[in-house]
C-alpha cells in the first residue's frame, strides 16, 4: 500500500476513504439508531437523477447530486411528519423517480456516459481534486454540526418526547439530521457508488452498537472501523484489480460476520457462567 502512495490518484483515494468514513461514522450512528436505513436509500438512489442532471448542464455530477439528495431528503421527512401518505409509499416514489430523472437527463445529451456507470458501482480510484475538496468541505460541515447540536441529537435519538418537553426543536433537527444524510450520500457516491451507499453508512455503525452504548464513543468506534474497512478495501482493490467499491463492502460485510460470530459466543460464555 505504501508503494501505491507514489500514485497521485491514490492519495486522493485514500484522502477520499478517510474522509468518506469520518463522515459516515459520524451519521451512520444516528441512521441505525434511528432506523432510517430505507430512508437512506431511497436518497441515495433519488440523488442519481441530480447526477444525471450535472452531467445534462456540465457541471460537476456531484454538485447536482447533492441538490437531488436534499431535496428528496426534506420530501421523504415533510410525508413522514405530516402526510398521510405512508413513508414506505412516499420513499418509493422518490426512489424511482430520481433514478428515472437520472435516466431521461443522461439520455437527453449526445454522446455516451460511460463515466456514470462509476456513481452506481463506486470508483474510488477516479477521484478528482474537485471531489476531494468537495468531500472536506462535507465532511467539515458535518462534522461541526455534529458537534454543536451533540445533546440535541442524542435527545433525538433516544427520547424525542423528552426533547420536545424541554422546549428542544425536534421536527427542525429531524430536517437537518436528514439533510446531513443527504450530503453524507453525496460524500459515498464516489467511494461505493449509490447502489452500495446503505452498507457503508450502517455495517460501521451496526458494528459499534455491539460494543457500546454511548453515542460519542460509537462515533469514535464507527469512524475506526469505516477508516479500517475503506482502507483495506482500497489495497486489496488495487492489488487483485477488482472493483473498489464492492471490496470495501465486502470487507465490511466479513467484519460485520465475524464481529456477529465473536459477540453471540461472548454472550454464550456469559450466560453459562450465569
Amino acid at each position: 500500500m505504501i508503494d501505491a502512495l507514489q500514485y497521485e490518484y491514490m492519495q486522493r483515494a485514500l484522502a477520499v476513504a478517510i474522509l468518506a468514513a469520518i463522515t459516515c461514522g459520524l451519521i451512520g450512528v444516528y441512521i441505525v439508531i434511528r432506523k432510517m436505513v430505507f430512508i437512506s436509500g431511497g436518497i441515495s438512489h433519488a440523488s442519481f437523477g441530480g447526477i444525471g442532471l450535472g452531467w445534462y448542464l456540465g457541471i460537476n455530477p456531484l454538485i447536482g447530486a447533492m441538490l437531488f439528495a436534499m431535496f428528496s431528503a426534506l420530501s421523504m421527512g415533510f410525508v413522514s411528519r405530516r402526510a398521510k401518505l405512508s413513508e414506505d409509499t412516499s420513499i418509493g416514489i422518490m426512489w424511482a423517480v430520481g433514478m428515472a430523472l437520472g435516466i431521461l437527463f443522461i439520455g437527453l445529451k449526445p454522446g455516451y456516459a460511460d463515466e456514470l456507470f462509476g456513481y452506481l458501482i463506486g470508483n474510488i480510484l477516479f477521484v478528482s481534486s474537485s471531489d476531494v475538496v468537495l468531500m472536506v468541505i462535507i465532511a467539515l460541515i458535518t462534522a461541526l454540526t455534529v458537534i454543536l447540536l451533540y445533546k440535541e441529537f442524542l435527545a433525538l435519538s433516544f427520547d424525542e418526547e423528552f426533547g420536545t418537553v424541554v422546549g428542544a426543536p425536534m421536527n427542525y433537527l429531524y430536517y437537518l439530521l436528514l439533510c446531513l444524510i443527504a450530503i453524507t450520500v453525496v460524500v459515498l457516491i464516489r467511494v461505493v457508488g449509490i447502489i452500495l451507499v446503505i452498507a457503508l453508512l450502517t455495517i460501521p455503525a451496526s458494528i459499534a452498537r455491539r460494543y457500546t452504548h454511548e453515542l460519542w464513543k460509537m462515533m469514535l468506534l464507527s469512524i475506526v472501523l469505516g477508516i479500517t474497512f475503506t482502507i483495506t478495501g482500497l489495497w486489496l482493490s488495487y492489488e487483485t484489480d477488482i472493483a473498489s467499491g464492492a471490496t470495501i463492502i465486502l470487507t465490511s460485510a466479513t467484519l460485520f460476520l465475524l464481529s456477529t460470530i465473536i459477540s453471540r459466543r461472548q454472550h454464550k460464555r456469559i450466560d453459562s457462567t450465569v
